[in-house]
């Protein structure tokens, strides 16, 4: 059984900067692929974006392009989302989420991270 564990959050004021890791148990075909999500108070949880582990070739949604950046540490089981010019919309409980390639349910899961950002 794959497991996730996310740090790195905390309180930040917005323009500021946060960087959170995943860590992975193992790297499996099952979590061939690492997501970020989030999920704001109130609100669904919003897939923000995605690296696989052997490409290393990162996938954002349009309103985090230009200030995340996703990376992985492979021989260190570790996804990286950098996070720049915070805003208050980006406060919520961040999660990483592994899947295998070739599918779009992610099994696996984080137990999350909480990112506020303060004005």
């Amino acid at each position: 059984q794959v497991q996730l564990v996310e740090s790195g959050g905390g309180l930040v004021q917005a323009g500021g900067s946060l960087r959170l890791s995943c860590v992975a148990s193992q790297r499996t075909f099952n979590t061939a692929i690492i997501g970020w999500f989030r999920q704001a108070p109130g609100k669904e949880r919003e897939f923000v974006g995605h690296i696989a582990w052997a490409l290393g070739i990162p996938y954002y949604i349009d309103s985090v392009k230009g200030r995340f950046t996703i990376s992985r540490d492979n021989a260190k089981n570790t996804v990286y989302l950098q996070m720049n010019s915070l805003t208050l919309e980006d406060t919520g409980v961040y999660y990483c989420a592994g899947r295998a390639g070739g599918t779009q349910e992610y099994n696996y899961w984080g137990q999350g991270t909480q990112v506020t950002v303060s004005s």
